[in-house]
This record gives C-alpha cells, structure tokens and sequence, in this order.
C-alpha cells in the first residue's frame, strides 16, 4: 500500500470519533466461549461483527475484541433470554470488496444484527444488508450510509454532532478565534464545515480552516499558519495528530490545543509530558461519559486483561454500547429474529444504556430532519477535557449536551 493511500485511510478514519490480529479474510469465525456458554440452553442467537485488521491506515482490532468480550460477559450473565450469544467476526481490511464479502456472509450466516462495526464502505455493504432485512446497529459512524438507510441504528451522531457540539465547546470555554487543522481532502471537509457551525451557534466566528497535504511529514508549516492569530486550535488529523502535536512542541506555541475524542488522546499527552504536556486542559468533545465514570464499570471489568482493547477508543466504546443496545432490544421479543427486532427498534420509548447515553429510540418522530443525516436520533455529545493525562468530565456535574437545535437551524437539503 503506497503512502498517500495509508494517509488518506487515516484521515477518514479521523472522521469517526477515532494487537491480536484475525486471521485474514471474513470466514465468519466465532468465539470460543464454551465455558460461558455451558450452562446456557436455546438455539445460539448469532450476530456478527467486522472491522479493518491486519492492515494500515484506520485498523480496528479493539472493535472485535470488545465484541468478543461482551459476548464472553453477557454469557457469563444469563446470556440472552437464556440462550448464548454467538460472535461471528469478519476482517473488512479496509477493502470495499472485503466489506461486500463480510456483509454477504452475515446474510448467509442468517445472523439476527451486525452490530458495533467499524468499514467506510456502508454503500457497499447496506444494500446487502438492507435486501436481506438485518439491521446494521450501532456503527461507528464513519460512512454516509449510516446516518441514510433505514436499516442502519447508529448510537451516536457521528461526525455532525461531535464536531457541532466541538464548535459550541471551544467557543463556551473561552475560545475567540479557533482554527480547525484537518487533511486536505474533500471527505475531511465535512469537519470544518460543523466545527464552524458549532462555533457560530455560540457566539463565535468561522473557524480557520487549515489544510494538511496527504504527503505531509513535517507539519511546522500548519502548525505556524494555525497559531498565528488564533487562541485555540482543533487538530483534526487521527492518529496522524501525533505529528501536529510535535511540531507544535518544537515551535514552542502556547496556542490553546482541543480536538474530539480519539484524536488528542491520553497515550498521546503521556508521550509529551503526561500532566505536564501541552494537552493538559484539551477541550476534549467525545458521545460518551469518560472511561472513569462508573457507567462504563462491566465494559473495564469485561476488557480487563485483554491485550489491544483500549476502552477509551471511541469505535471500541461504541461497540460495546451497540452491544448493550441490541441485548435490550432483544429482551422485549418474543421470538429473536432480524425482522421481529428491526420493529422493536423502529418503536421502541426508549433504550436504557445505563447512563452511556440518553435512553435510544429511532423512532420516525426523532429523526433529525435533515436529508442524508435522517437516521441520526442521538444528537448528544459529552464535553470532555484531559486532566493528569487522562480524559475526563469537562467539569464536575456535567452530562449530555445536545445540538439538535444547531444542527437543525442550517436549512435542509
């Protein structure tokens, strides 16, 4: 794979908000989870779940390992409705074909839901998915076919509400001229054009938008036109931000640094100081309470000890709320199938995630209403900050802000 390709996997997967490999190929491989499962009566309720691994660019090996260790827990805990629940996985590879593959082997493997899964390639594999009537639940929101068809239950508000609500944050937090550091590409656009929104909404103006060649190395340049008049900076470059944030170190700028979460992260601040890195203070816009907050108690307890699972990754954290969703759901169906739980959640009041989210609902009432974003229902984000190297609650009391309102004044179609 050539440079330029790996850089721009990597800046599409900064569009999300951001080990162990499988065996190449989508075989449909389940988990060994036979001493969980021992107990457990009924007919397995299978799902699957794929992700890019073993591969350059946006690779996600989190986001089986999180599959697979809710599978290990919930069967662990009763299962579902009594019977095991059966993790089939697929490796995408970051490869548009790979993702058709994966998806044709959920139809062939009659699974209830794909749930938690990271692939740019929704138009691909949601036709599949869509003919077949399973339900794509919870992705992670990094293709446009996610927040469109109606087949897909997304948990969050992917790139239109964490960078609405970033605009809002940084504005609220002080910021009087903010420019937006992302790649030089038309997907990342996007980014700058809800960062601005957001900032506007709050008072502020438009946020520089200061571009990143794909084939950038040394980023001095960016960093020098991005804190020249400004007082904070959004870098919005994925894994890539590590170059950001080291050409900002060597220039010695004092700029204000923020971003949404999975781009400033805590590994990052631990490699340029830890509590005393320029991170420190990170106005950080995340969809999820911080990893510390008791919310996510059986998520660290079921990853404990797992190799490559970081529970602050965001794809990782939406998986598992993906999983808690479809667990719910289920529980309400007298017999599982994905037809019976494609109604549930078109109907459902309201899906209880134990305070990772406002209750869930997708019904045609919470729609946003804007066209090409109709599936977003979650419209929250959480205002985060990084504190002695580690992301937490922005300040004490906080809990979900919600952008509908800005998202919804900006004129449809």
């Amino acid at each position: 794979m050539n440079d330029s390709r790996r850089r721009r996997q990597a800046a599409a997967a900064c569009l999300a908000v951001t080990g162990t490999l499988l065996a190449a190929g989508c075989g449909g491989q389940a988990s060994d989870s036979s001493a969980e499962t021992s107990s457990l009566k009924g007919t397995p309720v299978k799902v699957m779940v794929w992700a890019p691994e073993n591969t350059q660019g946006s690779a996600q090996p989190g986001v089986r390992l999180t599959a697979q260790a809710y599978e290990k827990w919930i069967n662990a805990h009763g299962g579902i409705k009594g019977s095991p629940l059966k993790v089939l996985t697929c490796n995408e590879k970051n490869d548009p074909d790979e993702a058709e593959k994966c998806a044709q082997q959920a139809v062939a493997d009659k699974v209830v839901a794909v749930v938690g899964s990271y692939s740019l390639a929704g138009d691909r594999y949601m036709p599949i998915l869509q003919k077949a009537g399973i339900p794509y639940l919870g992705g992670t929101g990094v293709s446009a076919a996610e927040f469109s068809n109606p087949l897909s239950f997304p948990v969050n508000g992917g790139t239109p509400v964490v960078f609405a609500a970033h605009g809002r944050q940084l504005v609220e937090q002080g910021c009087k001229k903010i420019s937006g550091v992302r790649y030089d590409l038309a997907a990342a656009a996007i980014v700058s054009q809800f960062l601005t929104l957001g900032a506007t909404s709050a008072g502020g103006p438009p946020a520089k938008d200061i571009k990143v060649p794909l084939s950038a190395t040394d980023l001095a340049p960016q960093v020098a036109a991005a804190t020249k008049g400004s007082d904070c900076v959004s870098v919005i470059l994925g894994t890539a931000s590590g170059l950001f944030v080291k050409s900002y170190v060597q220039s010695g700028a004092k700029t204000k640094l923020g971003s949404v979460v999975g781009n400033l992260t805590p590994q990052l601040a631990a490699s340029t100081g830890g509590s005393g890195s320029p991170l420190e203070g990170a106005a950080i816009t995340g969809y999820f309470p911080p990893v510390s907050d008791k919310a996510w108690k059986d998520f660290t307890e079921a990853a404990s000890g797992t190799k490559d699972l970081d529970t602050s990754n965001g794809a990782d954290e939406t998986t598992w709320v993906a999983f808690k969703v479809f667990t719910e759901a289920v529980e309400n169906l007298s017999a599982i199938s994905a037809k019976s739980l494609v109604q549930e959640l078109n109907t459902t009041q309201g899906i209880n995630t134990g305070g990772l989210t406002p209750p869930l609902t997708w019904k045609a009432s919470t729609a946003l209403p804007i066209k090409g974003l109709n599936r977003i229902h979650n419209t929250t984000a959480t205002e985060l900050t990084i504190r002695d190297g580690k992301i937490e609650w922005a300040k004490s009391g906080s809990t979900f802000v919600d952008v509908r309102k800005v998202l919804t004044a900006v004129p449809a179609g």
